[in-house]
């Protein structure tokens, strides 16, 4: 058991924001999260999977929804509800507990994320309970499907969620994952497109096998590291790719930027112009969420379940949708996916096809 100080949760945020390529939420919304339980004197307790008890309920907590703003048109919708005090996550954690009838012992991560990691952390953490090093996707993902849960055919039902408003579902007997991302995202749709969801509520000796062990750390070193190159003026991106078994693959200045909220998700595209080494040519993101997808003059340079990560050249941070802005310099690091993701059956539900490119998956090379 490793008891994580605020140095390293601000490390691993900075890691799980690089890692979770575009996607995985705010840096803010999940420093907000760490220092409000940090404050209310809570402790970050992390296990890796062989200190937990075979009997133990874990679950995964996370935050589904678009990740640009609402419209005023879409915002007059909600004018007559009223907001809750209670955190939705917390609010959907102790629903569940009760519904269950039993306590959990620690949460995972759905995915790795500058918002999404600490949502997870905190239920667990304010309710005194442990957190994982491990996750189920290694990386952001923009569906439930994406995640070594599905691969296993784990079910993902019950499913608790809650918003902002203070109101709570619990969908049950949902056939498999994929129906339970159909359910959460219509759910998550009438909910200003944001709601907290806790699901895969099983005991570790059903999990041990399936989740990508070591994750958080993986993160924590990510983040050190680009702390570090950060602090020392070394060239960022460059370290980054290095620490994560990857490569710079752009370099430029972002061009031009679209961003539309469609049926729950964040679709765009971001394209940027080289510069330096890669003066006169272009570089194109398409992006669902995450970054899926990258072009260079026209020819596919990358595709999921690989990671294509933006770093802000000029004062190195991490770039999460939908906040690149155009002239911005930036720097493209592509990493390796993990090793689950490079299955064939995970290939099938998150890899070039996916993202409608046809054509074999081509892992990046460092």
């Amino acid at each position: 058991m490793r008891e994580l100080t605020r140095q390293d949760l601000s490390d691993i945020q900075y890691g799980a924001a690089i890692l979770g390529a575009g996607g995985g939420g705010d840096l803010e919304e999940g420093f907000d999260l760490i220092d409000t339980a940090l404050a209310a004197g809570k402790s970050f307790r992390l296990l890796s999977l062989d200190e937990v008890p075979d009997d133990a309920l874990i679950c995964t907590p996370y935050m589904l929804g678009a990740i640009s703003s609402l419209s005023d048109e879409e915002e007059r919708l909600y004018e007559g509800l009223a907001r809750t005090d209670t955190n939705p996550m917390l609010l959907a954690y102790d629903a569940f507990q009760k519904h269950l009838g039993k306590e959990f012992y620690a949460t995972t991560a759905c995915e790795l994320g500058g918002s999404n990691t600490a949502a997870a952390f905190f239920p667990a953490v304010m309710n005194d309970h442990f957190i994982l090093d491990a996750d189920p996707a290694g990386r952001a993902v923009p569906e439930i499907t994406h995640s070594t849960y599905y691969f296993a055919g784990l079910p993902a039902s019950p499913i608790m969620t809650a918003n902002e408003f203070g109101e709570t579902f619990v969908l049950d007997n949902v056939v498999d994952d994929q129906r339970a991302e159909t359910l959460v995202r219509a759910l998550c749709q009438v909910s200003r497109h944001s709601i907290a969801a806790i699901d895969h509520a099983l005991e570790m000796q059903v999990l041990r096998d399936v989740l990508i062990p070591g994750t958080i750390s993986k993160a924590l070193e990510m983040g050190r590291t680009w702390r570090l190159a950060l602090d020392k003026g070394d060239n960022v991106a460059e370290a980054v790719a290095t620490v994560g078994g990857g490569l710079v693959g752009f370099t430029g200045a972002v061009s031009a930027i679209e961003f539309n909220t469609v049926e729950g998700f964040t679709l765009g595209s971001i394209e940027i112009v080289g510069t330096a080494a890669f003066e006169g040519k272009q570089f194109k993101i398409m992006v669902k969420n995450e970054n899926l997808v990258g072009w260079m003059d026209g020819e596919v340079a990358v595709t999921i379940p690989d990671l294509v990560c933006l770093l802000d050249t000029d004062n190195g941070q991490p770039v999460t949708n939908p906040h690149a802005f155009v002239g911005q310099s930036v720097a493209v690091v592509l990493l390796p996916a993990p090793v689950e993701f490079q299955t064939e059956k995970a290939l099938s539900v998150f890899g070039p096809q996916y993202a409608g490119i046809e054509g074999r998956y081509r892992p990046v090379m460092p």
